[in-house]
This record gives structure tokens, C-alpha cells and sequence, in this order.
């Protein structure tokens, strides 16, 4: 396992469409361990592979909860809005308000190649939403408003 380097800013990786995992293997799962090793040490709740510049379909997630790792996710019913509070770990120092699905229902693959659904509210819906915008090209900054500077 190693901590990788975030890609930041207009890095043009994060602007591209990742392509789905065709197949679960040990680089996979190296890729897994690598991104909860970089997520955790950056203080992140999420991470999509793009973030490393690895322009595949893999997010992991930890609002506190445990990791969930997401291969190929995919939103399959979301409802309702909920506005408030976003930053990115490829956007440091920036924060912006992001209205979100309020409910999110998420289906993907497991490290062992298994189908899944992870339901989320509240945090882990944000989460969700926001990491699989990665993969598909897309940062909180696009849909943004309000955007300012965290004064540390």
C-alpha cells in the first residue's frame, strides 16, 4: 500500500470520463488499498481514482462508518435536495454550496467482483454524488455556488 499523489486544481485528468473496471484483479485491489491509504492521509471522506489520475470507476468512501469501495458505481434512484457545504480534496482551501440529492441509491461492485447497493442520506449521499461526478469528468466547483477560500 502507499499514499499517491492527488491530483489538484486544472490537473486535466479531472476533467476527463473514466472508464468502466473490466476486470477485478490485484492491481484492483492495490489500487483499493493505495486510495484508503492516500484518502486517509489527506483527512478525505472520499476519493475517486481520477483524484490519483487513474481514469477508472473506483471511489471509496468513509464519512466515519467504515470504507465502503465502489467499483463501477452506478446512482440508481436518488430523491429530494439538499443544499449545503462542499470541499475537495483536489481543491484545497476552497469551499462552495452544492445542492444534492438528499437520498441516493448506489449499485456496484465489490472487490471480489460482487453487485451491491449502498443506500445514503445526509453526508454519505453527498459523498456518493460527489465522488461519482468524479469519474464522469465533473468537480464541485461546476456546480458550486457561493464559492470562497477557508480561512486556516
Amino acid at each position: 500500500m502507499a499514499i499517491r499523489i492527488i491530483r489538484k486544481n486544472e490537473d486535466p485528468v479531472l476533467r476527463e470520463v473514466s472508464i468502466p473496471v473490466q476486470n477485478i484483479n490485484k492491481n484492483v485491489h492495490k489500487l483499493l488499498d493505495d486510495m484508503a491509504d492516500t484518502m486517509y492521509d489527506a483527512d478525505g471522506v472520499g476519493l475517486a481514482a481520477p483524484q490519483i489520475g487513474i481514469l477508472k470507476r473506483v471511489v471509496i468512501i468513509d464519512i466515519g462508518d467504515g470504507i465502503i469501495e465502489l467499483i463501477n458505481p452506478e446512482v440508481i434512484d436518488a430523491s429530494g435536495e439538499m443544499p449545503g457545504p462542499e470541499g475537495c480534496l483536489s481543491f484545497p482551501g476552497l469551499t462552495g454550496e452544492v445542492c444534492r440529492s438528499e437520498f441516493v441509491k448506489v449499485k456496484a461492485l465489490d472487490r471480489n467482483g460482487e453487485e451491491f447497493t449502498v443506500e445514503g442520506t445526509g453526508l454519505l449521499a453527498r459523498a456518493l454524488q460527489h465522488e461519482i461526478d468524479h469519474l464522469n469528468g465533473v468537480v464541485f466547483l461546476d456546480i458550486a455556488e457561493n464559492i470562497y477560500e477557508n480561512k486556516r
